[in-house]
């Protein structure tokens, strides 16, 4: 099905952060969009005040008529959708022409210039930051973001005139291999998803193979220190970036009072006097991908400084909610041990002499028991654990992996504690924290508001 002979678009699973962004474009577009979730959320209630019409029961008579004609339907689902699914079933045995959300990108990447942001962490912060340098910039941008952008309000951002689309490129159920990008950051590679992959080897394969999909002319813009190979087309151009380290990299790097500023090194051109408007320590690596992208792509010097102080951060990631000279309190999304292991050095960098203790929830079965003695290692960087039953998502339980396999292996001497997820308020009320982390990608989050409110009632 082309574009153009789109009338309406039906998503089952609706309420995913990276399949609204979609449902947005469409609605954007004058498309009639409407879907499926399981339940309401923010997002889903915002969906729905944007124009969208969504249900939360697994019911085919609940489509609405103008999705009933397979001529003029496009139907996406996100793999997390079950095969069984009576909705998706409904589709697929009536004609209609059903696609991934990474299909749908895919096709975007083939009629826009993709500038795509793959990799198992950092992706969504470094593909937002990247976004809002484009969009303030002369270029400007359309975006399709893991996250919600706290400059924006939304994980979407729409242009009228620019050719450019920034892509978070998710490598969970092969996705990424739909794209075609003109340029690709590739941030990491420590493994995940083995439920899908099944080793390491299969994981490294399957960006190699990612590489060779970038357009010729383009560019692959990719962290020093990966274990991979890259295969790209000739006439590619392929630099390297870290901290560090790199064909762009840091230099002067200035952390204090509050404050984090460096000069910017390139081929390109340097740029001097960077200064971070969420300035956290990883943020300088993951600046340092986003402004080599939109550098390439005709970004000033000027852009690039302006971009990047005033760049707000992405919901959930690193996402302070309180920060002061008694309290500091903030919610973060890292959920594979790398991740928890860099939340970990960011906040030891940043809050060297206070005590910061980590309230933890793991995110799947099958991560926690490929994974857990690398959870062990990394959450053992922090003062304090606190760990919380497993998140199941779209899994059903393993016996024997539970949370204990974390906890058993923390380092000895280490303050820790297990709790239930619905004793977490509980819990808060009857400490005082100096630093508080609540990380993970499951629904701990939910607390997040209720648990900034004890805080700054013990403040009173």
């Amino acid at each position: 099905m082309e574009l153009k002979d789109i009338k309406s678009v039906y998503f089952i699973g609706a309420g995913g952060i990276g399949m609204s962004a979609i449902a947005r474009y469409f609605l954007h577009k004058g498309l009639f969009v409407a879907g499926y979730d399981k339940t309401p959320s923010t997002l889903t209630r915002q969906l729905e005040k944007e124009g969208m019409t969504i249900h939360y029961e697994e019911n085919v008579n609940l489509i609405p008529i103008e999705c009933c004609q397979p001529e003029t339907t496009l139907v996406v689902y996100t793999p997390a959708i079950p095969a069984t699914h009576t909705e998706l079933v409904y589709f697929q045995n009536n004609g209609f022409t059903i696609e991934k959300r990474a299909q749908v990108l895919g096709t975007l990447t083939r009629t826009h210039k993709g500038l795509c942001f793959a990799g198992t962490h950092g992706k969504t912060t470094t593909s937002t930051m990247c976004a809002h340098i484009l969009h303030q910039s002369h270029l400007d941008c359309n975006a399709f973001l893991g996250g919600i952008s706290k400059n924006y309000g939304t994980n979407y951002i729409l242009s009228k005139k620019s050719d450019y689309v920034v892509i978070e490129a998710d490598e969970f159920d092969r996705s990424f291999h739909w794209l075609r990008p003109w340029m690709s950051v590739i941030t990491s590679t420590d493994p995940d998803h083995l439920d899908i992959y099944g080793t390491k080897e299969a994981y490294l394969e399957s960006f190699r193979h990612y590489t060779e999909l970038i357009q010729e002319g383009g560019a692959l813009i990719i962290h020093k220190d990966l274990e991979m190979k890259q295969h790209v087309k000739e006439g590619v151009k392929v630099y390297d970036y870290s901290r560090n380290t790199g064909d762009f990299h840091a230099e002067n790097i200035r952390i204090e009072n509050g404050t984090i500023t460096f000069d910017f090194i390139s081929p390109v051109e340097n740029v001097k006097d960077i200064e971070l408007g969420q300035p956290i320590p990883i943020n300088i690596e993951n600046g340092i991908a986003a402004m080599a992208m939109a550098q390439l792509n005709g970004c000033t010097a000027e852009e690039l400084r302006k971009g990047m102080g005033t760049y707000a951060g992405v919901d959930r990631r690193f996402d302070f909610k309180i920060k002061n000279s008694r309290h500091v309190f903030l919610s973060d999304y890292g959920h594979h041990p790398k991740e928890i292991l860099q939340s970990a050095k960011s906040l030891k960098e940043l809050y060297g002499n206070r005590k910061v203790t980590v309230i933890f929830q793991p995110h799947l079965y099958t991560r926690t028991r490929d994974f857990y003695k690398e959870f062990a290692d990394a959450l053992s960087h922090f003062d304090e654990v606190i760990l919380t039953e497993i998140y199941p998502a779209r899994e059903e339980p393993i016996p024997g992996v539970t949370s204990s396999l974390i906890y058993d292996n923390l380092r000895k001497g280490i303050e820790k504690q297990m709790i239930k997820k619905d004793d977490v308020l509980d819990f808060v009320r009857s400490r005082d924290f100096d630093v508080l982390v609540v990380l993970g990608a499951g629904n701990l989050d939910n607390y997040v508001p209720q648990i900034t409110e004890i805080i700054q009632e013990k403040e009173k």
